[in-house]
Protein backbone atom coordinates (compact mmCIF):
# COMPACT_ATOMS: atom_id res chain seq x y z
CA UNK A 1 0.00 0.00 0.00
CA UNK A 2 2.87 2.30 1.01
CA UNK A 3 4.17 1.75 -2.56
CA UNK A 4 1.10 2.68 -4.20
CA UNK A 5 0.96 6.27 -2.59
CA UNK A 6 4.85 6.49 -3.06
CA UNK A 7 4.38 6.47 -6.87
CA UNK A 8 1.25 9.08 -6.60
CA UNK A 9 2.81 11.32 -5.10
CA UNK A 10 5.70 10.77 -7.30
CA UNK A 11 3.79 11.03 -10.47
CA UNK A 12 2.16 14.24 -8.83
CA UNK A 13 5.20 15.86 -8.12
CA UNK A 14 6.39 15.04 -11.78
CA UNK A 15 3.74 16.15 -13.22
CA UNK A 16 3.57 19.52 -10.99
CA UNK A 17 7.23 20.26 -12.42
CA UNK A 18 6.13 19.32 -15.93
CA UNK A 19 3.69 21.82 -15.48
CA UNK A 20 6.12 24.65 -14.03
CA UNK A 21 7.94 23.97 -17.00
CA UNK A 22 5.66 23.83 -19.62
CA UNK A 23 4.44 27.58 -18.03
CA UNK A 24 7.71 28.48 -18.34
CA UNK A 25 8.29 27.63 -22.04
CA UNK A 26 5.31 29.18 -22.88
CA UNK A 27 5.78 32.73 -20.71
CA UNK A 28 9.49 32.39 -22.13
CA UNK A 29 8.35 32.36 -25.89
CA UNK A 30 5.96 35.14 -25.18
CA UNK A 31 8.68 37.44 -23.68
CA UNK A 32 10.84 36.34 -26.84
CA UNK A 33 7.86 37.65 -28.86
CA UNK A 34 7.85 40.98 -27.33
CA UNK A 35 11.23 41.62 -27.17
CA UNK A 36 11.38 41.12 -31.35
CA UNK A 37 8.48 42.93 -31.84
CA UNK A 38 9.61 45.55 -29.52
CA UNK A 39 13.05 45.92 -30.97
CA UNK A 40 11.76 46.37 -34.04
CA UNK A 41 9.50 48.77 -33.38
CA UNK A 42 12.59 51.01 -31.55
CA UNK A 43 14.87 50.64 -34.64
CA UNK A 44 15.22 53.31 -36.94
CA UNK A 45 17.23 52.29 -39.92
CA UNK A 46 16.95 55.53 -41.44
Amino acid sequence: MRDIVSEAQAQASSAQTEDRMHMLAVYGAFVLIATIVFGTLSYHPF
